[in-house]
């Protein structure tokens, strides 16, 4: 347990502005990304005054939230997470990219208050069913989702997708993220859809369409979560660019190098 106001990141030193945080350190569990290997995270609670700001400078920091907690790996003899993000300002759209963004041209996007409701539950199941059957999210029950949107101090709401009907009405839901506002871009914290629309990848489509709306904001980066090198489902974060990860110097842009042996070679849906 850490009873300080500091946090490092291998060299990189955050400070944290408050006495009150706590981080502790969790037992090893099987890493879920990379078979064989064990994880570890050191986290801790946000509070619920400063909760705004301290999550701003912790996620600069290389941390994430879930619901009011904010954890980062600490990983014995492995560095494969990595804090990505997506430099909105010098984002220029590949010729894929702008292909995936016209297949979804059709879909309007709604910001929406950080609610759960039971179209968005039953859409996030039919998307854990489909795409991670076997993952630690599959069991997870309507009061755990409810918790996972609502639970939280922090500025963050939802953005619902749905087709525009001819007769003007809201369409169904087809894709839905949870996002963080921070004071230097926004954070993607979960996001799902429809398996039957994959080939319109609404996965990539949602992360594009955010650097859209960072843009917009004003806002100079778009939060990505980790990147995990050798990861299938994880190494998709590769693919877009430019990617700045955050190492034991900072805040860099991915290497050329790095891009080559982590980018896959076909596509593949955004997680």
């Amino acid at each position: 347990m850490i009873c300080n106001a500091w946090t490092t990141t291998a060299f990189v030193t955050q400070h944290i502005p408050t006495r009150q945080l706590r981080f502790f350190l969790t037992a090893p569990s099987p890493c879920p990304y990379l078979p064989g290997r064990e994880e570890r995270k050191v986290f801790a609670h946000l509070p619920m005054l400063e909760g705004p700001m301290i999550h701003d400078s912790l996620t600069q920091g290389g941390f994430r939230r879930s619901q009011n907690i904010a954890y980062r790996p600490a990983c014995e003899g492995c560095s494969a997470c990595v804090s990505a993000r997506l430099p909105v300002r010098d984002y220029r759209f590949s010729r894929s990219e702008r292909r995936i963004l016209a297949r979804n041209m059709g879909a309007a996007r709604h910001i929406v208050e950080a609610e759960a409701t039971r179209e968005q539950f039953d859409l996030l199941r039919r998307y854990l069913l489909s795409r991670h059957a076997g993952g630690g999210m599959a069991d997870m029950a309507w009061p755990d989702y409810v918790a996972m949107v609502e639970d939280t101090s922090v500025r963050t709401h939802l953005v619902e997708y749905r087709p525009q009907p001819e007769d003007g009405g809201p369409g169904p839901l087809v894709a839905c993220a949870l996002v963080d506002q921070l004071s230097d871009g926004l954070s993607m914290v979960y996001s799902f859809f429809d398996p039957e629309l994959s080939r319109r990848s609404p996965g990539s489509f949602m992360i594009l369409d955010h650097v859209v709306q960072a843009e917009r904001l004003g806002l100079p980066y778009l939060y990505l979560g980790y990147w995990v090198r050798g990861s299938e489902k994880m190494d998709y974060k590769a693919r877009f660019s430019p990617l700045e990860i955050l190492d034991p110097g900072g805040w860099r842009l991915i290497s050329a190098r790095d891009r080559a042996e982590a980018a896959p070679q076909a596509p593949v849906e955004a997680e």
